[in-house]
């Protein structure tokens, strides 16, 4: 039967993350010897110091603190902030495509000063052991030509220390997320020394918009080569993390936005994550340069800030040349079905221009792809159904009998051509379809604020309207569990009549009429549980039922039964 399917289904998916954790999941002790390890790796290549430097984080707001400080501009088509000339750091950043809500005009403010409860910042630098001054916070820049970066004009800023060592960067934008800064240092003393160059990412505080859900890593990302490791924030609260290698990326993703550090490929480099009053990410070259009297050292780093757009991301990893870039968008374990699912959909999107309708065409075609599996799942379903009258005949006749009475039943099973468990594999088969749509919809920052018809302007969200008011017509509102919206009732509405066509549990015991009551409640129960899930799921669901409504239907109508 369909619905003990779904109750088979939910109870594997259940079993797989009680399994994963009894069985995969690393032990406490495992954890302790990969902590050990980080620090450890932190403490290797003790040539390159270590990076740390104290912001004293203060109650001003952020129209103070970027008012209090001498700016460089920056502006493209899709941001625009500002570059503090106290310290160099990029602390002011906002998307100019994306608003904080729906029917806001506020747009997402990603970077802030470090001085702000929310501060939240980019900077590079040179790091040495030898007696020389370094640029740090408290430095006060100086611009070398023009003051407004654009995509067409780069900055140069500089500092020169009492020593004649001259301190300059060069940064540049493209036409999206992407920051490129050239460092050099020119060596007019006497002196000879080492330095590393390096870049960090410091956060005072959470995102408040954390979703911190167990399906979603909002956190950081080491991708180094083949290697890919997540850390969470929580994680970072607790232990020092650290990598090396000579190729990839460290990624500060949220939700949808994110911010990173790319080093120069090639090269070896160790990334450091850890947690002193604020949340620290930074990098480090770990070969480092000799600075000889009267030499000049370059070295670049590059930094993606922005939105997590995957078609620009994935063009970055092609132009940049970095394997494993398009992981900023962690799809997890179902990648291989997510990625086909999203051009799918993407296709459909371009094609109607809204993604609802595209959501409706995507659950068209998975049921013409899964066309032939439902059809014969459904046929036996249907049999089943009107061999009801003949199961509750044998049960009659039999119920002293069980051995008998089985045989009798598979017999009869045999000469209808029906398979009691031939329903449970299709719906098993597309789980992974449901569970991908989800993580899609998710993740996929174009579904967000992405409107459909009606009152469903954010299919990202979950239905704005609950049943509780009459779905807006009384005016008051009701608590966050009662929010219980349209989509969630038809739903639930389609999946009690989808059970209705369904063979329903047979006989007259205390047992089958609890499993009768069951089955009955199953519907609302759901409608409860996925209330608060995205909009586009519950569509694509609502869809599914409808679709699977009629075939069965049409199924049942045909169905002939021998006895």
């Amino acid at each position: 039967m369909d619905l003990k399917n779904i109750i088979a289904a939910i109870t594997l998916s259940a079993a797989v993350i009680v399994l994963y954790g009894l069985f995969f999941a690393p032990t406490q002790e495992e954890l302790s010897k990969i902590n050990e390890k980080s620090k450890n790796e932190i403490n290797q290549n003790t040539d390159a110091p270590i990076i740390d430097e104290k912001i004293e984080v203060k109650a001003v707001t952020r129209e103070d603190a970027i008012k209090k400080d001498n700016r460089i501009i920056f502006e493209n088509s899709f941001i625009k902030g500002s570059i503090s000339l106290l310290g160099g750091a990029i602390d002011d950043l906002e998307l100019k495509a994306y608003n904080k809500k729906l029917k806001s005009n506020e747009k997402i403010q990603l970077l802030n000063p470090a001085s702000t409860n929310n501060g939240y910042t980019f900077n590079t630098g040179w790091a040495t052991r030898a007696n020389i001054e370094t640029p740090n916070s408290n430095t006060i820049w100086e611009i070398d030509g023009t003051n407004k970066l654009t995509p067409s004009k780069p900055v140069k800023i500089y500092y020169e220390n009492d020593s004649g060592i001259r301190f300059e960067r060069l940064i540049s934008i493209d036409e999206k997320y992407l920051f490129s800064i050239k460092q050099t240092l020119i060596n007019k003393s006497q002196d000879t020394f080492k330095v590393y160059p390096f870049a960090r990412i410091n956060r005072n505080s959470l995102p408040s918009d954390l979703t911190d859900f167990y399906i979603l890593h909002e956190g950081y990302t080491f991708i180094t080569g083949e290697n890919i490791e997540e850390v969470d924030y929580d994680e970072v609260e607790e232990n020092k993390f650290s990598t090396e290698g000579s190729t990839g990326v460290l990624i500060q993703g949220d939700k949808y936005w994110m911010t990173s550090i790319i080093p120069e490929q090639g090269r070896n480099f160790r990334f450091d994550l850890d947690y002193k009053n604020k949340y620290r990410a930074s990098y480090i070259d770990l070969k480092g340069y000799e600075a000889r009297p009267n030499t000049l050292i370059e070295h670049n780093v590059k930094s993606l800030i922005g939105a997590k757009e995957i078609k620009q991301i994935n063009k970055y990893k092609d132009d940049l040349k970095i394997e494993k870039l398009d992981l900023i968008v962690n799809y997890g374990v179902l990648y291989f079905i997510i990625v086909p699912m999203h051009k799918i959909l993407s296709y459909f999107f371009n094609f109607t221009g809204n993604y609802g309708y595209a959501i409706i065409l995507l659950t068209i075609l998975v049921r013409v792809v899964f066309f032939p599996l439902n059809q014969y799942s459904m046929k036996s379903m249907g049999k089943m159904k009107s061999l009801g009258p003949e199961i509750e005949n044998l049960k009659t006749r039999f119920k002293d009998d069980k051995q008998q009475l089985q045989r009798e039943m598979m017999k009869l099973y045999k000469v209808n051509g029906v398979n009691p468990a031939s329903s449970c594999f299709p719906i098993l088969i597309q789980i992974p379809i449901f569970f991908s749509l989800y993580k899609l919809l998710l993740l996929d920052l174009a579904m967000r604020h992405s409107p459909f018809v009606w009152v469903w302007q954010d299919l990202s969200a979950k239905d704005p309207l609950t049943i509780f008011n009459l779905f807006g017509l009384l005016p008051y509102s009701v608590p966050t569990f009662l929010e219980i919206g349209l989509l969630p009732v038809l739903m639930g509405s389609s999946m009690w009549l989808q059970m209705k066509l369904s063979p329903q549990p047979s006989g007259s015991d205390e047992m089958q009429k609890m499993q009768k009551k069951i089955f009955m409640l199953m519907p609302l129960f759901l409608t409860v549980i996925l209330a608060p899930f995205a909009a586009g799921l519950i569509l694509y669901w609502v869809c599914t039922n409808i679709l699977t409504i009629i075939q069965q239907y049409i199924i049942n109508r045909n169905i002939k039964v021998k006895s």
